[in-house]
């Protein structure tokens, strides 16, 4: 998980990120326990309440549950829900604007491709 955040978005947004990142990066696997709301705030020194609405967004979208009593763990299938979820932002954040921008610069797709296999390559 991140250290630091960023001022530009919320934190809640952000610890909801964090944790998305380390169950694609199988840093925190499906059905284990993810840390406390208040292992959360104290790692991040925040307001718990603040670490539990990131909590709770993950768990409205099912990629986190709860197992009352013990805490709460990662959902089965909740790779594929956040790579999903991603895919459809990646879309609409980086395409969609580099496509238009790529029309008003009249630049074709195929240009785009030898761009994209040139950075590959670096």
């Amino acid at each position: 998980m991140k250290p630091e955040f960023d001022t530009d978005k919320s934190i809640y947004l952000q610890i909801a990120e964090s944790i998305e990142d380390d169950i694609l990066q199988k840093n925190i696997e499906e059905e284990a326990q993810v840390p406390s709301t208040n292992q959360l705030a104290v790692m991040y020194r925040i307001n718990p309440a603040t670490a539990a609405k990131g909590i709770n967004m993950l768990v409205n979208e099912g990629i986190l549950y709860k197992k009352r009593g013990i805490g709460m763990f990662v959902s089965s299938g909740a790779v594929e829900k956040i790579r999903s979820k991603r895919r459809a932002s990646f879309y609409d954040k980086y395409i969609v604007p580099l496509l238009d921008e790529a029309a008003n610069l009249d630049i074709s797709k195929d240009e785009i491709t030898d761009m994209i296999n040139e950075v590959r390559k670096k």
